[in-house]
């Protein structure tokens, strides 16, 4: 499997602190996610009683299993040591960030999502970005044409 990366996230979020988390899934999900079929584009993460919750993160259907009720967006529980899990409450609380899932894959066996402490970025901090991004692609394509 290859890595799956929330690249919405790395584009509207400036990642201070990442960590690796483990999914509760079904056998059917892991097969789905182990093909690359999850989409993190719009989802979230959210404490909710002392748990760490994944919202809105797209599995696709496992064909194979052809469950009738699977619902691909479903609320997936992470699973964090409660320590870990505290501390991120801490930094949340104190200076207003959020938790975002950057990436998804498999480590031993196992399927992990990568989450991050994040801090949403400024709408010129992107626009900045984008631009020093179409100016680089420029100079490359200068450089190219007069080789």
């Amino acid at each position: 499997m290859k890595k799956i990366i929330n690249r919405k996230a790395l584009f509207n979020y400036e990642f201070l602190e990442k960590q690796e988390a483990g999914i509760l899934l079904t056998g059917a999900e892991v097969k789905s996610i182990k093909m690359g079929r999850i989409n993190l584009a719009e989802s979230f993460v959210k404490i909710r009683g002392g748990e760490l919750w994944l919202f809105n993160a797209h599995i696709a259907a496992y064909q194979p299993a052809a469950d009738k009720d699977y619902e691909p967006t479903r609320t997936r529980k992470l699973l964090l040591h409660k320590k870990q899990i505290d501390q991120l409450a801490r930094r949340i609380d104190q200076k207003g960030l959020t938790i975002v899932p950057v990436s998804c894959y498999t480590a031993n066996h196992k399927v992990k999502l990568g989450i991050a402490l994040a801090k949403g970025k400024r709408e010129y901090e992107k626009k900045e970005k984008i631009k020093k991004r179409d100016i680089q692609r420029d100079i490359e394509r200068e450089l190219r044409g007069k080789n």
